[in-house]
């Protein structure tokens, strides 16, 4: 999540001032409606140079919440890359007989590459960055299928039919103890 903005510093000049991009939306709101008027006339009595200056200020205290907010969202993509890459490897050791690497269509060396396997008698794929592959060494390389691969919505709606009926072969194959008793609605008057 992304960091509040920090405080002024002690020596700025409006240090007292009351900050309100750290208030909620509408009492922050409210509170600029109702104090606009007195920062104004502040503003208008100081000189220009200092006007610039508190503008600035603001502009700056602007720019550093915004890049907080960038550097954290771009953490978080970070690690949910990695996470991605980390499923794809141990899905990739699920499926060693059809599991694949393949040239993604880069440039050489440091060009995209792409997961590919079969799974439910489909193939689906997955493009791989570059600083991703470490974690497929296990995986090996072919020549990229000549067929056309599925789009990302076919993809999605082949991943869950099948997980569906993987979920349903697993249930009808469990022996009667290990099958989960069906759930039944709690009412005061039943008695267990």
């Amino acid at each position: 999540m992304p960091s509040p903005p920090s405080e002024p510093w002690p020596d700025d000049p409006r240090a007292n001032d009351l900050r309100l991009d750290a208030l909620p939306g509408r009492l922050a709101a409210a509170l600029r409606r109702f104090l606009w008027p007195f920062a104004r006339t502040r503003e208008q009595s100081a000189d220009p140079s200092q006007r610039l200056a508190l503008d600035l200020e603001d502009c700056r205290h602007q720019r550093d919440r915004w890049r907080r907010h960038a550097d954290s969202y771009e953490r978080e993509l970070t690690r949910v890359r990695m996470e991605r890459a980390h499923l794809l490897a141990w899905l990739a050791a699920l499926h060693p007989s059809s599991a694949v690497l393949t040239d993604g269509g880069g440039a050489g060396a440091g060009g995209s590459y792409a997961l590919s396997l079969r799974a439910g008698e489909r193939g689906l794929s997955w493009s791989l960055a570059p600083a991703e592959l470490p974690l497929f060494t296990h995986v090996p390389h072919a020549e990229p299928a000549s067929s056309t691969p599925l789009s990302e919505a076919d993809q999605a709606a082949h991943i869950r039919d099948h997980t569906r009926l993987l979920a349903i072969e697993g249930i009808l194959s469990a022996a009667p103890a290990e099958r989960p008793s069906p759930i039944r609605s709690a009412r005061s008057g039943d008695r267990h």
